[in-house]
C-alpha cells in the first residue's frame, strides 16, 4: 500500500522538524469540496494537488506537482509559460500514483520523488491554515502555509486559474 509509507514519511518529517500540525480524522473522501466540508473549512483553504505532464520538446517530458487553492483549477497555460513547454496536460493515473507514492485523492503537496517538480501558487503558502489529505482518504493534516513552504520548498509561481464563482460571473456578464 503506497499511501501508508507516504503517510509515515509525512508524519516523520513533521515530527522531526517539530513543525506544528493537526491531524483530522474523517470519513474517507478524496474530492476537495467534499473533504473540505468534512473538515469544516472553505475549499479555498485546501491544497489541491495535481500531477502534470510537461513536454518541453519532442523528447523531454517533465512531471510537475502543481499545488493550488482547493477552489481553483490549475492554469495549464500558466504552467506551459513557466516551463516554456510545447504541451502541458494531466498525468495518467498510474504515473501520478507512482510519482506521488499515493492514490488519487490523497496526493500530498510534497514532492517525495526526485522526478517530480513542485510548484505552488502564492495563495497556498499565504494561508494561515492549509489543509490536505495525508496520503490517506480518512485523515488530513492542517499546517500553516508558511510552515508548508519551509518544509516542502516549492517553486512559488502564480499557477491557479480563476475561482469557480469568477468563471460563472464572467460567463453571465
Amino acid at each position: 500500500m503506497p499511501g501508508h509509507d507516504t503517510y509515515q514519511r509525512l508524519i516523520t518529517l513533521l515530527d522531526t522538524t517539530r513543525t506544528p500540525y493537526r491531524l483530522i480524522d474523517h470519513e474517507p473522501e478524496g474530492t476537495t469540496d467534499s473533504v473540505s466540508a468534512l473538515r469544516g473549512h472553505p475549499a479555498a483553504h485546501a491544497a489541491k494537488c495535481i500531477i502534470l505532464r510537461v513536454k518541453t520538446d519532442r523528447r523531454t517530458t517533465r512531471h510537475v506537482l502543481a499545488v493550488v487553492p482547493g477552489d481553483r483549477r490549475v492554469d495549464l497555460d500558466a504552467v506551459r509559460s513557466l516551463f516554456n513547454a510545447r504541451y502541458v496536460g494531466f498525468s495518467d493515473a498510474a504515473t501520478a500514483e507512482r510519482l506521488a507514492h499515493a492514490v488519487p485523492g490523497t496526493v500530498l503537496p510534497f514532492a517525495f520523488d526526485p522526478d517530480l517538480e513542485l510548484v505552488a501558487d502564492p495563495e497556498v503558502v499565504a494561508r494561515p491554515q492549509l489543509y490536505f489529505n495525508a496520503a490517506r482518504l480518512d485523515r488530513s493534516v492542517a499546517i500553516s502555509g508558511a510552515d508548508y513552504a519551509a518544509l516542502a520548498q516549492p517553486r512559488i509561481e502564480p499557477i491557479a486559474g480563476p475561482r469557480v464563482g469568477d468563471i460563472q460571473e464572467g460567463v453571465s456578464a
